[in-house]
């Protein structure tokens, strides 16, 4: 059982759950106030508020790099009833800001759990805030767009004085646009994991474990690097092929990045990017990108391929897209979303190169779209047998 819950007998003479935990609050950017109750850590974050529509994976949503600066809300009423559990983990840490709920269960049943999600939290000094109404947000931040907010878990919250540190902490939150995050979570050092004969280089925006995964059992080694690595760098090492990972932030302020992707474009080896490595694909090719209103977040939306025209339900996190019109005439447009038609994907007409917007590796998700790394090893078998 959770702490801070105790049994204790109603007046009708039955057991019940007993809720003694700390008061939270919940400020939004437009003034938008939810009181609730606290668990995790004893603080205040500030960040971008932001809703995902997955109905489990919150472990592994908490854990995506690709959070990082946002405080999640998730639509599914009940959150924790499964704990947390040490292979489910998707990176070093937890990147988000901090986790609202609309219920927390007290009680979490599972023989995989090493523990509860409040402790998880705690681990990390994440605030979260349960007992609030997730779905009067979600249509807020559907209706307004995504925007800055505070959570705060302190003692004093509920105070004037209280209220006052929150909301001085919330006016000098930046904005998600212009912000740079890679840095906060790319690997600090080159690593090399799996014993394949393929040699792939992937760039660290903020990986997930899982797609690390996807790749090694494809028989593949693949080196990690860091974010801001020099292509000449990873080029002197002759990998078979370039993986862009996903991360979080504005593709455009990331300029450096970019420059450093253009010479790793003219080496013609082959190269596959997903979510921010699509955007920043896409403007190292000579596009550009924009902030969606509330992002793609969840395991659901359904992505149509326009080669083969099946559709793909796809699990997505990302609050920037490709700017269709502005992509190049060498670049196809391969992928959109059916909900709102924005880019999901596109090739190179002449290079080795294509990308997508949403995850793959899914974990949590559907695995519609595994087979893209499938693809991603013939796009490099063929290109060596044309360059041999």
């Amino acid at each position: 059982m959770a702490i801070g819950t105790r049994l204790t007998l109603n007046s009708s003479g039955l057991l019940e759950l007993d809720d003694n935990r700390r008061p939270a609050l919940l400020i939004m950017e437009d003034g938008t106030t939810f009181e609730g109750k606290a668990f995790g850590a004893d603080t205040t974050a500030v960040g971008e508020l932001v809703f995902n529509t997955s109905l489990m994976g919150y472990q592994e949503v908490l854990t995506d790099p690709s959070y990082a600066g946002q405080v999640i809300t998730l639509t599914y009423p009940e959150i924790g009833n499964y704990g947390v559990c040490d292979e489910d983990i998707e990176s070093r840490s937890i990147f988000a800001r901090a986790l609202v709920v609309r219920h927390l269960s007290r009680k979490h049943s599972n023989h995989r759990a090493s523990g509860t999600l409040d402790g998880f939290l705690k681990k990390f000094n994440i605030p979260g805030i349960s007992e609030v109404d997730t779905r009067a947000i979600t249509r807020r931040l559907r209706d307004q767009g995504a925007m800055r907010c505070a959570v705060s878990t302190e003692d004093d919250v509920l105070t004037e004085g209280g209220r006052e540190k929150v909301l001085a902490a919330l006016e000098s939150a930046p904005q998600m646009a212009g912000q740079d995050l890679t840095n906060e979570v790319t690997t600090k050092e080159i690593y090399t994991i799996g014993e394949g004969q393929t040699k792939i280089a992937v760039l660290d925006f903020g990986i997930k474990q899982n797609i690390l995964r996807e790749l090694i059992s494809r028989g593949i080694t693949a080196t990690v690097y860091p974010a801001r690595a020099k292509a000449a760098d990873i080029l002197a090492t002759s990998p078979d092929g370039i993986f862009l990972s996903n991360g979080p932030g504005d593709p455009a302020a990331c300029e450096d990045i970019i420059a450093e992707m253009k010479t790793l474009i003219g080496s013609r080896i082959p190269i596959f990017g997903i979510c921010l490595g699509h955007q920043l694909l896409s403007i190292a090719l000579g596009g550009s990108t924009y902030k969606l209103k509330f992002g793609h977040r969840g395991g659901n939306h359904p992505v149509k391929d326009l080669t083969t025209g099946k559709i793909e339900v796809t699990c997505q996190n990302h609050g920037f897209a490709v700017d269709e019109k502005s992509m190049p005439a060498n670049l196809e447009l391969t992928h959109i979303n059916l909900n709102d038609n924005s880019v999901e994907g596109f090739r190179h007409k002449e290079l080795p190169i294509f990308a997508v917007q949403y995850h793959p590796e899914a974990h949590p998700g559907p695995h519609d779209s595994n087979y893209l790394f499938d693809r991603f090893l013939s796009l490099i078998e063929s290109h060596h047998k044309v360059t041999k």
